[in-house]
């Protein structure tokens, strides 16, 4: 099983989310075509980018595939409430607790073989090196993690969708309240798992 992992926020933004996205077989390239075809895009998916028609097209044609995804988030309030020091973890400290969730609340469903996919996009070489030894880590015997440039992978740029959704659900953006409508049913029927890490030990 191929699970494919992006992110949206940081610590300045208040919230860090990830979102991992398991979709039937080669499906995530030929789902990508479609929607190309369907609203004219052209280069990546970004759920920044794209109109809330557009976002509610994109999450209407992954369920009705099949994907799956788990959502793991933290509010860096919460994480500075639970901290002797008052403080939050670093951004990257954040950043691979939250993969690392990840991995434990995807394996028990993957039976031992997965492929964990993230987005390299987000710090330099070195730090990205590091958070996917963090991750394989994790994920020890039972699978393998590696890093996606995001531009080249349908699979990061449908997480990448779900993480900027969930990033604006939890900051309270304009789009929120039309967006807690859209996730609701895939919250409810269990296609969309969503976690909330309220402490890093």
């Amino acid at each position: 099983m191929t699970i494919y992992c992006d992110e949206s926020g940081g610590v300045g933004a208040g919230v860090i989310v990830v979102a991992a996205i398991s979709l039937p077989g080669t499906m995530a390239d030929e789902l990508l075509t479609r929607i190309r075809d369907v609203i004219g895009l052209r280069g990546e998916l970004k759920g920044s980018r794209i109109t809330m028609a557009e976002r509610a097209f994109v999450i209407e044609l992954l369920a009705r595939t099949g994907a799956r995804t788990i959502v793991v988030q933290a509010l860096t309030r919460d994480l500075a409430a639970a901290a002797a020091s008052g403080k939050p973890p670093s951004d990257l400290a954040i950043y691979a607790h939250l993969l690392e969730h990840v991995v434990d609340a995807w394996l028990p469903e993957t039976g031992g073989c997965v492929e964990l996919v993230i987005d390299d996009g987000r710090y330099d070489a070195r730090l990205n090196s590091m958070v996917r030894d963090d991750v394989q880590r994790a994920l020890g015997q039972w699978g393998k993690a590696s890093l996606a440039d995001s531009r080249r992978s349908a699979g990061v740029q449908f997480a990448d969708v779900l993480a900027n959704s969930f990033f604006q659900m939890a900051t309270g953006s304009d789009r929120a309240p039309r967006l807690e409508t859209l996730m609701a049913p895939f919250l409810e029927n269990g296609a969309i798992r969503h976690l909330t890490i309220k402490a890093i030990n």
